[in-house]
């Protein structure tokens, strides 16, 4: 029997939350009516199939697309009504990102990616922050290298790293061990897990069961509505489910 966790104050919170492309009868609907709580501390993947409307959901949650209509709340921010500048200094202050691709400057080091933000933000970093947070990844000792000279894992820590900088309250992730090897994913999303049990909020997007299984808990789309949900799963039970979700679709 499923176990959903204690109850705990939302991080995330979207009511009604529609998002079309288009208009009259050639509008396409990526997300259509979506209502869900997301508990601050949580570790939560989404899964779907193509199109489903996960990447939409993330990019909305997260600030980097406005909704067509309904609300979402970042703590007992409203991110609909913001005006752009605020919804940048919002993005910019209590959210983090990580990709697939790491997106790091390939002129710049470690601890100088990691720093990025920050100076983007008017901020003088300090040593000791940028410090912190490559001890958090394991990267202590490569503060001093380029990304040519970083495995594909390592790159992805900095990028993990640098997202954490900023101490956001919601860490997304959107397909974060995609281009990495099975080793080097584990390794990462061990990494996103121990954020969430340290108190902070990951969403992360996956195609893979056993990402999502570091999750506390699994949302399935499709067709742009939450259709499942499952707390606390194995990737077998997450794959059992993705199957039967499939074969009563055909």
């Amino acid at each position: 029997m499923e176990q959903r966790p204690a109850t705990a104050p939302p991080a995330v919170r979207l009511s009604s939350v529609t998002r079309s492309f288009g208009r009259s009868a050639g509008a396409v609907t990526a997300l259509d009516d979506v209502s869900l709580t997301i508990p601050a501390g949580t570790f939560t993947a989404v899964m779907g199939p193509s199109g489903s409307g996960k990447s939409t959901l993330l990019q909305c949650t997260a600030g980097l697309d406005r909704p067509t209509s309904g609300q979402i709340l970042l703590g007992d921010t409203d991110l609909t009504g913001l005006s752009e500048r605020k919804l940048t200094l919002l993005r910019r202050d209590r959210i983090g990102f990580v990709f697939q691709a790491f997106n790091l400057l390939p002129s710049l080091t470690a601890a100088q990616n990691v720093a990025l933000p920050l100076r983007l933000a008017g901020r003088r970093p300090k040593r000791s922050e940028v410090r912190d947070v490559l001890e958090q990844v394991g990267l202590a000792g490569r503060a001093g290298h380029r990304p040519a000279e970083l495995s594909g894992g390592q790159q992805q820590r900095v990028a993990l790293a640098r997202a954490l900088v900023t101490r956001p309250e919601v860490l997304f992730g959107d397909e974060p061990t995609g281009a990495l090897d099975s080793q080097t994913g584990r390794e990462v999303l061990a990494l996103l897990r121990s954020m969430a049990d340290r108190g902070r909020t990951v969403i992360m997007v996956t195609h893979d069961p056993v990402a999502a299984s570091y999750a506390d808990r699994v949302l399935f789309l499709a067709d742009g509505s939450v259709r499942d949900e499952l707390y606390g799963p194995t990737a077998g039970q997450i794959a059992a489910r993705m199957t039967a979700r499939v074969v009563a679709a055909c």
